[in-house]
């Protein structure tokens, strides 16, 4: 089987994907094909900005960089931004092209390193000539043929190309004709190829870790279908508000709606795919958004943790996000509740009273001072609080509350 492999030298996740693509297509037999292509020009051609962390509200800005530096230490390599960061690097990706195939790993990894663990400036093409001749190849004749008409050529086709296979960020992946994006999806990538991946470690003493979650997001019910497995009870749920948490943070009420529709699409399979993977379905909400202040404030009067009380949490999430079921129908709630051994009734009734109200308030207030920013977020409470963002982001938590401390460290 063949492994499609898109990158650019200036998207720090495709340099971590880079350290361990070949490792991978061996182990499974496939035959790696890499495909350089210009990120900004996808990036134009999609109607995003070319610098995608400028546009971040602050606690996700900071999260992506503290999972950034994870990310790298657990390959041995240290996170720093190049300073002039994002730095032009269509003649080095031009380079790989006219070099030929047989030089196109090595030059890359060699460029890669450049770009992250050297901080050298791509968009200099006496910079890009040294590193070719550090490879041992003739730099300053290789640059001059990145101006050919046909090498132009190439490197626009192959980002042409990308684009045609719903290419919209890198690192991507192209497996039987569907699209895989981003690092954090090596596993599922080795799982396609006939692979097997590391089983993640269990068993140990686990940091009280709380799961702050919104009926609202699918995302948060995918959470929900693995956390327990992984935490046991050392998680704790957190009901908030999500959309008073978005406005809290200044971060848009649907982000959704932000993306391109290639990126739009994408995460819809993807999240098809990871619900399967999980034992859940999804039938998108004929009313989404969804208003789930009701059962909330449920969910704080039953109490999250109490049997029944984490009885109610999986109840609602499949009734959002299986049975398309209204969250705001205090009929519906109450049946979810009673379902669970709890006096649902009484419960929706009690919802609307102002203890129930404030503390849902209150939720909202302690998930921001926590730097919670979407759902699910995860925060581990070790000798110091540890962040962790989307249900993809589970077992890195559970790392951590397991002491592991390559992959603590917000």
């Amino acid at each position: 089987m063949n492994l499609p492999w898109y990158y650019d030298f200036s998207c720090p996740y495709a340099w971590l994907s880079s350290l361990w693509v070949e490792d991978l297509a061996a182990r499974c037999g496939a035959t790696l094909e890499p495909r350089p292509i210009l990120l900004g020009g996808v990036f134009r051609a999609r109607g995003a900005a070319q610098n995608m962390a400028a546009g971040m509200v602050e606690g996700k800005a900071r999260h992506n960089a503290w999972d950034l530096e994870r990310h790298a230490r657990l390959h041995g390599k240290a996170m720093a931004w190049h300073p002039r960061h994002p730095v032009r690097t269509v003649t080095a990706l031009r380079t790989l092209l006219v070099a030929g195939e047989e030089h196109r790993m090595a030059l890359t990894h060699r460029f890669f390193a450049a770009y992250w663990e050297e901080h050298r400036d791509l968009d200099d093409d006496a910079v890009v000539a040294a590193v070719l001749d550090e490879a041992g190849l003739d730099g300053a004749a290789l640059v001059a043929a990145t101006q050919d008409a046909a090498a132009k050529d190439d490197l626009r086709q192959r980002t042409a190309q990308a684009l045609d296979d719903g290419v919209f960020g890198v690192p991507a992946f192209v497996i039987g004709g569907e699209l895989y994006w981003g690092q954090d999806r090596r596993d599922e990538v080795e799982r396609l190829l006939g692979g097997t991946p590391a089983a993640p470690a269990r068993g140990g003493e686990l940091a009280p870790t709380d799961f702050w979650f919104d009926y609202s997001s699918p995302w948060a019910w995918v959470g929900s279908l693995r956390v327990e497995e992984a935490f046991g009870d050392a998680v704790r749920f957190r009901p908030m508000l999500l959309g008073a948490v978005f406005q809290a943070v200044g971060q848009p009420m649907v982000p959704l709606h932000a993306f391109s529709d290639a990126k739009r699409a994408w995460y819809g399979k993807d999240l098809l795919r990871q619900a399967g993977a999980s034992g859940g379905a999804v039938q998108w909400p004929s009313r989404f958004p969804l208003r789930t202040v009701l059962p909330l404030r449920v969910t704080l009067l039953a109490g999250p943790d109490s049997p029944a009380g984490r009885r109610f949490v999986h109840r609602a999430f499949r009734g959002c996000w299986e049975e398309d079921a209204d969250p705001a129908d205090p009929t519906v709630v109450a049946g979810w509740a009673d379902e669970c051994g709890l006096d649902g009734a009484d419960l929706v009734a009690r919802a609307t009273e102002p203890d129930a109200k404030h503390a849902l308030f209150a939720a909202v207030a302690d998930a921001v001072g926590a730097g919670v920013f979407g759902a699910p977020t995860l925060v581990v409470h070790a000798a110091e609080d540890h962040l962790f963002w989307g249900s993809d982001r589970i077992e890195l938590a559970r790392r951590a509350a397991a002491g592991d401390r390559a992959v603590q460290g917000s």
